[in-house]
């Protein structure tokens, strides 16, 4: 039985969808590149108008309309609520599916351990997020490229954002598996990856509101802030490092949670 074809095949339309839907987004954005930069002295100034604790909220503080990277940062960030729900929701089902259905006492009947059939499992969802990943990649080449309007941008500090992709989807994707395994039955996966996709994003909007250091530990959105790599052209280490930290956890704990899980079984 090959476990990871079959996840790899029961994922890959809602990877495709995935994958064309945040192209179309970044098109959508770029295309209006050249009418805002022209303009961007006029948005600043109604920007300006805006409460601060707001514009901390959906990273528009600091944001220059009239740059390339600066425009892009502010829309990836969009990028990044798209990327947190496919990946949470791929995490999430990755064994409640199984259970859910009922067929996870056919799939353990067969002689093959545990830990060999989460391991097939995280590769096939893996490799569908990669394919997100490489189409995100290309679509943000080519439409900056193509709707730039003949400014520069620095082509290192666009790959370091985009490198960014890689660790944010696999938080989303641990802590999603985590939690499944955490609770005794997962009735609905929308639900609960809308809830860690947007719970995150809404940490990081209080955590710019209150100005509190501590909700930024919490969040990947704010561990991969494409405004402070855009600023910088560099990341911010020990925010990451907390993010490879809660990475590696959480798949330590999927594969202990997984071994000692009391399967479900149809009859």
């Amino acid at each position: 039985m090959n476990i990871f074809k079959h996840e790899f095949k029961m994922n890959f339309k809602s990877t495709i969808i995935w994958s064309l839907s945040i192209a179309v987004l970044i098109f959508v954005f770029m295309s209006l590149f050249s009418t805002i930069a022209a303009d961007a002295d006029l948005m600043n100034e109604a920007i300006a108008q805006m409460p601060e604790e707001l514009l901390m909220a959906f990273g528009m503080n600091n944001v220059d309309f009239a740059s390339v990277l600066g425009y892009f940062s502010f829309i990836f960030l969009f990028c990044q609520v798209c990327l947190a729900i496919q990946a949470s929701n791929y995490g999430i089902s990755l064994v409640s599916v199984e259970e859910r259905e009922m067929t996870a006492d056919f799939l353990l009947a067969k002689p093959i351990a545990r830990n060999k059939i989460l391991t097939n499992k995280l590769l096939a969802v893996i490799t569908n997020l990669t394919i997100t990943n490489v189409v995100v990649w290309i679509s943000s080449f080519v439409f900056l490229n193509m709707f730039r309007d003949g400014r520069e941008y620095e082509t290192k500090t666009l790959v370091m954002i985009l490198l960014t992709i890689v660790l944010f989807q696999l938080f989303f994707l641990s802590v999603g598996v985590v939690l499944s395994l955490l609770m005794k039955r997962v009735r609905s996966v929308t639900p609960l990856s809308m809830a860690l996709a947007f719970g995150m994003f809404v940490v990081n909007a209080f955590s710019g509101m209150l100005g509190d250091s501590k909700l930024e530990l919490i969040t990947p959105f704010k561990h991969f802030d494409p405004n402070y790599i855009s600023a910088n052209a560099a990341y911010d280490t020990p925010l990451v490092l907390i993010s490879v930290s809660v990475i590696l956890i959480s798949i330590v704990g999927s594969y202990m949670l997984y071994q000692r899980r009391n399967i479900h079984t149809a009859v």
